[in-house]
């Protein structure tokens, strides 16, 4: 492994992904990215309420929602990366979780990503989709994935 992506999230199953990804990535002396992706639906959602709350005085644009994407990414890097010897690039973007997810990795040249999946029935993923399942059927490299 010479370069890692790790993608970001709320949950433990997520922080505890980035730390394993960060003890690896040090182990190996590799590179590591931390990435969070804002999902399109989510930043429509919330640019609209800031527009209906501030009755169209403000606005949410497409560079604060990337910056505030980063910004997540580094706080969940400081929080989880704090005692291993490591540095990290924090990035954030919006859009579609699976293809951001592997343009930004194709993009680093990475050659491995570390997702954190969630628990779906069969039924679900048939009828919604699966964003760690589109990684891992189209990533040119290795993925490590773990379930809530």
């Amino acid at each position: 492994m010479d370069h890692a992506l790790a993608v970001v999230g709320p949950t433990e199953t997520a922080k505890a992904l980035t730390r394993e990804a960060g003890e690896l990535a040090a182990g190996v002396d590799a590179e590591l990215t931390l990435l969070h992706v804002t999902d399109e639906d989510v930043y429509d959602e919330e640019r609209e309420e800031l527009a209906r709350i501030s009755r169209g005085d403000s606005t949410y644009s497409v560079g604060q929602a990337v910056e505030g994407a980063r910004s997540y990414a580094s706080d969940i890097g400081r929080e989880v990366l704090s005692d291993v010897d490591i540095d990290y690039d924090a990035v954030g973007t919006v859009g579609d979780r699976a293809e951001t997810v592997l343009a930004e990795a194709d993009r680093r040249g990475c050659d491995h990503l570390f997702v954190a999946g969630r628990k779906r029935s069969p039924t679900g993923k048939a009828l919604f989709g699966d964003d760690t399942q589109k990684i891992i059927l189209d990533a040119e490299m290795a993925v490590t994935v773990i379930t809530e």
